[in-house]
């Protein structure tokens, strides 16, 4: 499912030529997104850029939030890269929601490969609501 109101995101953006263009969606308590990053994501030797696991990751999360109609934004997020991945391979991305107190939500993300199921990179982060969405959105 694409955003109407950011149609060039470069995560989830079907408008940015230069984007990911990760379509997210939800399935019982956790977001997931799938992509497969290609040679424009390399960072060396055929590796994928850690900052581009980074956006990834943040943006499942940040989904997590709008595709049950709330709205934040991350606060911090700690990243742990497990191992790296290599360009051409697929990668897939879930997020799920640990904790919620007042308007901080802490979200968990993973990006696990789809050829053998080991873990790329995980992270913890936090979001500040700005809007709760409609009631029991983030129940």
């Amino acid at each position: 499912m694409s955003r109407a109101d950011a149609p060039r995101c470069f995560v989830c953006g079907p408008d940015n030529p230069i984007g990911l263009r990760i379509s997210f969606r939800l399935d019982g308590e956790f977001c997931r997104g799938e992509f497969t990053p290609s040679d424009d994501h390399c960072g060396f030797d055929g590796q994928t850029h850690g900052g581009i696991l980074y956006s990834a990751l943040d943006d499942v999360m940040a989904n997590w939030l709008f595709l049950r109609g709330a709205r934040g934004h991350t606060a911090r997020c700690e990243m742990r890269y497990r191992q790296s991945l290599p360009t051409g391979a697929e990668v897939h991305l879930e997020a799920r929601l640990t904790k919620l107190r007042g308007k901080l939500a802490q979200l968990e993300g993973r990006a696990v490969r789809a050829d053998d199921g080991s873990l790329v990179a995980q992270c913890h982060a936090s979001f500040m609501i700005t809007d709760p969405g409609p009631p029991g959105a983030l129940e």
